[in-house]
């Protein structure tokens, strides 16, 4: 059995895929899909996703901002009130993402350290996203001390020198399926650095699809065939690699093991 560690449900185009949730979450269940993590981008938006996904005993939730939606200072008093719910097992995502635009780069180192107090204070782990930022990600973490609540890198494309620093201070890192996209060299090579302990797998569905399903909406059973490319990648058995991401997802996450 294989978890998605990290997916938008309240994102996805149901007209466009001709399904409704519990159909999406039927088709990634006959995938081995047993668990999934719906991933929060805002707060005003929070609510209703919950709402969503609160019926599904498989469906954990997190509560943060992305970077690239921070566009005023955080509300920490109101993350810290939303993320206190139960169904909630991280905080975020949060992080850096230079990609875009300069003039974000002080909201976003300020969300950030917000996020890692929250956590800490919750003592949740940390969903982090990062593009561009490897530097500024690694400082931020280790002046706030991430390591004492822990948590992701998630849909990570950085270097393996990043991965590396991640690593040492006790967080996980997650591949989606751009590792199956042709141009991903370097993250391929990073993949196959990556200690199984230290590994996660996600769709961050609607988004990034892997092939070849490349162009269309991403959906949470398209996780298989993420697992299935990594662990040939790695040499491993399929198995193998999923039982390893599985077993570091409830471990990061702090929940119970079905079975």
């Amino acid at each position: 059995m294989i978890v998605d560690s990290h997916c938008h449900l309240d994102r996805l185009d149901f007209d466009k895929l001709d399904l409704n949730l519990d159909q999406v979450l039927d088709k990634a269940r006959a995938k081995q899909v047993e668990h999934f993590l719906c991933v929060s981008v805002t707060l005003d938006q929070f609510p209703s996703m919950l709402d969503k996904i609160k019926h599904y005993d498989d469906v954990s939730a997190s509560c943060g901002v992305h970077p690239l939606d921070q566009k005023d200072a955080l509300n920490k008093q109101q993350l810290i009130d939303l993320a206190s719910h139960q169904k909630v097992v991280a905080i975020g995502e949060t992080g850096l993402d230079y990609y875009y635009s300069k003039d974000t780069h002080a909201v976003q180192q300020a969300s950030f350290v917000g996020h890692i107090e929250v956590a800490n204070e919750l003592q949740k782990p940390l969903i982090i996203h990062t593009r561009d930022a490897r530097e500024d990600t690694i400082n931020l973490m280790r002046e706030h001390k991430a390591e004492n609540c822990g948590g992701v890198l998630h849909c990570f494309t950085e270097d393996w020198d990043m991965a590396k620093k991640a690593i040492d201070m006790g967080f996980y890192i997650s591949i989606s399926g751009i590792v199956t996209f042709k141009n991903a060299v370097e993250l391929k090579e990073v993949v196959k650095q990556i200690p199984l302990d230290r590994l996660l797998i996600e769709t961050d569905s609607p988004y990034l699809a892997p092939v070849p399903y490349r162009g269309k909406t991403n959906q949470p059973a398209y996780v298989e065939d993420v697992a299935y490319y990594i662990s040939e990648l790695k040499g491993i058995n399929f198995n193998e690699l999923a039982k390893a991401t599985t077993d570091n997802f409830y471990s990061l996450f702090k929940l119970a093991a079905k079975g």
